[in-house]
């Protein structure tokens, strides 16, 4: 993986400040040096400049970037942060077709597909992607991104410049760009984070290339086309024949995504879906006479502290034994301590340049921490849930009733600690329904659908554009933070796709939740843990981390410079530090009423003082 920078302009000439714009250019690459900390490397032309920095895991000899192209006396340039599934296919049909390759990276295919096929070329690409190419033939500036968002790609245009960056901080490194925040922007934050709305960057005037589109921008005009939209129609195949389909998908994009110059690894909690990806890798590598290492994540004394709940209804350590006893896997047992994911909860900041999903974020920056010196590539089994149907609010009454986010449905967690003007001020409720009906309307509908399959439909599609997409940039910034390549291959687009029209009645037949994924994974997993309740990541159950961040948030109120000061009520937030808590009752997805309200709080404090944040 890597990180992107750059800008174009097609009636400026960059070189006549030289000296300006490179330093710019080697700015961006300082402020997003994380992501890449193997090789970095800048070009500057009349028209546009390019920064890349690199995380070296495929081609480690010739995949230096930016990376060019001539052809017939016309140069063509990329920089590209991802990773390509399908090279080597592509590759024999771009030779097949004359062209000749002068590296063994994937950077350099797609490079190559974009001649050939000029901007549709992307809808060839089996991978996870953000990629801006340099096209001075037709000076143009064409941005792109993967069909599920995998990877980032934030732009802006600074006096008639557009700016692009993997990274918020990339863009701030520009002149005249500053992170200013409006009503909408507090809205993001307040109303509906840390979920955000797709497309936007919450800084004012600061956007995200929407997932499966792309961004041309040439001298008259920049416009955002759509390469790839999810489409309804019935479902025809068989129950047998769709759990062969699934099962081959699944398989197929856990081996794909194998592909590596350096040793992979896997993120094991003990569920069926980390476990599954776990099964298949070490079958792969058990054939190349390998050991599959696995890497398990926990806090410190929750073995002691653990209460079950309705959303975390058991430990993971016992299923992670079973498992890694099945597989025969290196294992790591890592925990996080109490201080340490306080501590991180500014890191989490600094990684996503927003707040962010308070400790289940910060203590997921400290487990890439630790895996990051042993293994750069990490497979995960991030997005089963939202594809296969994993979550609560799929199946019970009444998240089909709430007109609104299904797992934000009370605003009141949220308002418990801000001022009466400001709420007056927010409306949160108006913000949160406008934003919500905005998404719903873009449901790909299917004619002569059950109101409650259509329904089902409108909470999947919400879970794809929304709750996904928070738990898929919360899995780029952390890991990426380390130098550490996380992947996702059940949010390949092939399954995404094949999943979204096969019925309920199919996804959990027998009253079984995600029975299709189960059931396309029988023989590869025991059956403890193909068919064990949903446990969501690990939370810490230890009050001292609660009694920890409510003196970090006293602290705040105590601090006449805290710029949060100017949306939370002293005394309200005060009693609130004084209640019980309530470890079952979430305020977003499955995030703790209490703890991790208190942890956000403390994340919205640090961002707008460390990015100084100004409130139009």
């Amino acid at each position: 993986m890597c990180g992107i920078s750059g800008f174009f302009h097609a009636k400026r000439d960059f070189t006549k400040e030289r000296a300006k714009y490179q330093e710019i250019l080697d700015s961006m690459n300082d402020r997003i040096r994380r992501r890449g900390p193997d090789d970095s490397g800048t070009f500057l032309s009349p028209h546009f400049g390019l920064a890349h920095v690199r995380l070296s895991i495929v081609d480690l000899v010739t995949g230096h970037q930016p990376m060019f192209k001539t052809v017939q006396g016309q140069t063509w340039g990329i920089v590209y942060n991802g990773e390509l599934y399908n090279t080597d296919e592509l590759r024999q049909e771009l030779k097949g077709l004359g062209h000749t390759f002068e590296t063994a990276s994937d950077t350099e295919v797609i490079l190559t597909s974009y001649l050939e096929y000029g901007p549709e070329f992307v809808t060839k690409l089996n991978g996870i992607f953000a990629i801006a190419i340099m096209d001075p033939v037709q000076d143009r500036l064409i941005l792109y991104r993967d069909r599920a968002g995998v990877k980032p790609l934030f732009y802006t245009v600074a006096e008639e410049t557009v700016v692009f960056s993997s990274e918020l901080k990339g863009l701030l490194c520009f002149p005249g760009i500053k992170p200013r925040i409006s009503k909408n922007g507090l809205n993001e934050i307040f109303s509906i984070g840390p979920a955000r709305t797709s497309g936007t960057g919450v800084f004012e005037d600061v956007y995200e290339v929407l997932p499966g589109h792309y961004l041309i921008c040439a001298p008259d005009h920049c416009r955002q086309d759509c390469y790839w939209k999810l489409e309804s129609h019935p479902h025809e195949d068989s129950y047998e024949k769709t759990i062969e389909t699934t099962a081959f998908l699944v398989e197929d994009s856990i081996r794909r995504q194998m592909v590596s110059d350096v040793p992979v690894c896997t993120f094991l909690s003990g569920g069926v879906d980390s476990s599954l990806v776990s099964s298949i890798c070490a079958q792969e590598l058990k054939k190349q006479n390998k050991r599959l290492t696995t890497f398990s994540f926990d806090f410190v004394g929750n073995k002691e502290n653990f209460k079950a709940n309705s959303f975390q209804p058991s430990q993971d350590r016992p299923y992670v034994e079973q498992m890694v006893s099945y597989l025969n896997s290196d294992h790591h047992f890592l925990e996080c301590s109490t201080r340490a994911q306080a501590e991180l909860l500014k890191d989490s900041v600094l990684a996503h340049d927003l707040p962010a999903m308070a400790d289940v974020d910060s203590s997921m920056l400290y487990f890439c921490s630790q895996v990051s010196p042993l293994c750069k590539v990490a497979l995960t089994g991030e997005c089963a849930d939202e594809i296969f149907g994993g979550y609560p609010w799929f199946h019970r009454e009444e998240c089909f009733k709430a007109h609104t986010f299904p797992w934000t449905m009370d605003l009141k967690a949220r308002q418990v600690l801000l001022k009466d003007d400001f709420l007056g001020e927010l409306h949160m409720e108006e913000y949160a329904r406008r934003t919500y009906e905005a998404s719903l309307a873009q449901t790909p509908a299917l004619p002569g659908e059950s109101p409650t399959e259509a329904r089902r439909r409108e909470i999947s599609w919400l879970n794809l554009r929304w709750f996904m997409q928070t738990l898929l940039n919360r899995m780029d910034r952390t890991s990426m933070y380390s130098g550490l390549e996380a992947r996702v291959p059940f949010a390949d687009h092939r399954i995404i796709e094949y999943l979204w029209n096969v019925p309920w009645e199919m996804k959990a037949k027998d009253n079984v939740v995600k029975n299709l994924l189960r059931q396309a994974g029988r023989g590869m997993l025991p059956d403890e843990i193909l068919f064990r309740r949903k446990s969501p990541y690990p939370k810490t159950y230890d009050k001292a981390y609660e009694t920890l961040l409510a003196g970090k948030v006293r602290d705040i109120l105590e601090d006449t410079s805290s710029p949060i000061l100017q949306f939370i009520d002293r005394e309200k937030t005060l009693r609130f530090l004084s209640s019980p808590s309530d470890y079952g009752k979430p305020w977003y997805g499955q995030l703790m009423a209490a703890p991790q309200m208190m942890a956000y709080v403390i994340q919205i404090d640090f961002w707008m003082r460390q990015y100084q944040v100004e409130v139009l």
